[in-house]
């Protein structure tokens, strides 16, 4: 199988759509060897900034000399990007041997029951970490938690970051039944590390943490001083909570204060407010996509970029509260663009335009066929935010010349979506 193969492969594989539940992981695992009995994990939950704190501690461990696994999704640009060893990609070559070894481990499951796209990546990484000896694996969740094909190892710890109202149409409409979900990657015995402030989220988590008896270390929303190129006050949260998981497996996991330090000042995480120069002009990419993430954004914006008036490019998926996000935005806006992704899940850029200038009637509010469309406008603005999805700013760091371009098949292994939905095909 070569790698164009493996990636076809695994688009096939989204045509089935997505399930929660831990059976097949399980059993791929197993008939794959169990590396993840052979692994160390640390598990990360939470609305937003898992895969932040995902990429603090993993910096923080490469940096004390640790070989590191980092598994996060979605991707930006390359499925790669989802399976990293001490921040390397995995290679061509191993992807495409694994899924061939995995496609025909799963050739024995019962009809209609095979692994699903997400729990094949699961078992994928799972395999490329054992083969590499990795010594600690930042383990992020895709969906929830509690039902996530991650949820098949045993960690170190467990840390949930926040809880926000996001994926409600499948994990809950109310914060205690998202939190549920997420409280889920609690394992008995095992230490719990929470960012979380929401009073019913909270009553939740230290529920499940007291049924499972596990301790529970809750941080709220301090913010740390830590030295970070990252920018944003929710970064500082994040990397307070990164610290103090450091800190609680200081006897399995020893680390200099120098090390974590050093490993949050170097860390690395693109599309988070990642900024972009272009000659006299800013671009500002953030992976926002919710009302959480919209507020975090727009105090962003206030804290380090209070100077300039920006235009916002903004396009969501469908099952988004759109409206919401963008009318959250609208009022720092003297111009906003309403751009589709290129996703079969994207929504209707038009069906926004209300809220926006609802939000911000001064603001102009227009409506592009394509981000590239979107760029073109906006080419002489000093100043342009690019948000709400990670599906856009991925194609955004094509476009501006940051990342390379993938194959569409590659781009489309993030429309898995969630249970219940299925992506276009090529053919479509």
């Amino acid at each position: 199988m070569t790698y164009s193969e493996a990636i076809q492969h695994l688009l096939e594989l989204t045509l089935f759509g997505s399930k929660l539940g831990l059976d097949n992981p399980r059993r791929l695992a197993a008939l794959a060897g169990s590396p993840h009995k052979r692994l160390r994990f640390i598990h990360v939950a939470g609305t937003n900034g898992k895969g932040s704190v995902c990429a603090m501690l993993e910096s923080i461990y490469r940096e004390a000399g640790l070989r590191t696994g980092l598994f996060t999704s979605p991707h930006l640009v390359s499925f790669r990007e989802r399976m990293q060893v001490n921040r390397e990609l995995i290679p061509e070559g191993a992807l495409a041997r694994l899924t061939a070894q995995l496609r025909d481990s799963a050739a024995g499951f019962p009809e209609g029951q095979g692994p699903t796209f997400f729990e094949v990546a699961v078992v994928t990484a799972l395999c490329h970490f054992a083969e590499q000896s990795c010594d600690i694996v930042l383990w992020e969740t895709g969906l929830g938690g509690r039902l996530d094909a991650t949820n098949i190892v045993t960690p170190l710890a467990s840390v949930i970051t926040n809880i926000g109202l996001d994926h409600t149409r499948w994990l809950g409409e109310t914060h205690g039944a998202i939190a549920a979900e997420k409280a889920g990657i609690i394992k008995p015995g095992i230490p719990a590390l929470t960012a979380a402030a929401q009073p019913e989220a909270l009553a939740v988590i230290r529920t499940e943490a007291a049924r499972q008896d596990a301790q529970l270390i809750e941080l709220g929303q301090a913010e740390s001083t830590a030295d970070l190129p990252l920018l944003g006050r929710h970064q500082q949260i994040n990397a307070s909570l990164a610290k103090a998981v450091v800190e609680q497996l200081q006897g399995e996991l020893p680390v200099p204060p120098e090390a974590i330090r050093a490993g949050l000042a170097k860390v690395h995480w693109p599309g988070r407010l990642q900024v972009i120069r272009r000659g006299k002009q800013t671009v500002l990419l953030d992976g926002a996509h919710n009302a959480e993430g919209a507020a975090m954004l727009r105090q962003a914006l206030a804290d380090g970029f209070s100077a300039d008036s920006p235009v916002f490019i903004l396009g969501m998926v469908d099952e988004k509260d759109g409206a919401g996000f963008c009318a959250e935005l609208a009022t720092l806006a003297k111009r906003i663009v309403l751009s589709p992704i290129s996703s079969a899940r994207s929504a209707k850029p038009d069906s926004f335009v209300v809220a926006c200038q609802a939000a911000n009637p001064a603001a102009a509010v227009e409506v592009a066929e394509s981000l590239g469309q979107s760029l073109e406008w906006c080419a002489t603005e000093p100043f342009v935010v690019v948000a709400g999805s990670f599906y856009l700013v991925g194609e955004a760091m094509e476009r501006l010349g940051v990342a390379p371009t993938p194959s569409e098949a590659e781009r489309q292994l993030n429309d898995w979506g969630a249970p219940g939905r299925k992506p276009k095909t090529l053919s479509d």
